[in-house]
């Protein structure tokens, strides 16, 4: 199975909005790192799957939270770029392309 790695960034605003729905709920945190992690194990089962949102960067909604992960299928690894809320600036995580 593939490696999946993190972009800094993405990582931070995942932890981030982890944080802020812990505040709102007690559970309310890990319920969305889990459901981020199921987002993961889909992608990790068939990348194919999801559409492309640009170049080849594709997007995986999470189930239950208003959030997509941004990825890249690398041939080594799955490169997650954004952990990104759904009614945010869309363009927002571009820069991180690299």
């Amino acid at each position: 199975m593939k490696a999946v790695v993190f972009q800094e960034d993405a990582e931070t605003e995942m932890l981030e909005a982890a944080a802020y729905y812990e505040a709102q709920q007690d559970d309310l945190g890990r319920r969305f790192l889990a459901a981020v992690q199921d987002a993961i194990n889909r992608i990790l089962l068939n990348p194919s799957l999801y559409p492309v949102v640009e170049f080849d960067v594709q997007r995986c909604l999470t189930k239950i939270f208003p959030f997509g992960v941004l990825f890249r299928n690398r041939p080594d690894k799955i490169e997650v770029i954004a952990v990104m809320h759904l009614h945010r600036d869309p363009n927002y995580w571009q820069e991180r392309r690299g």
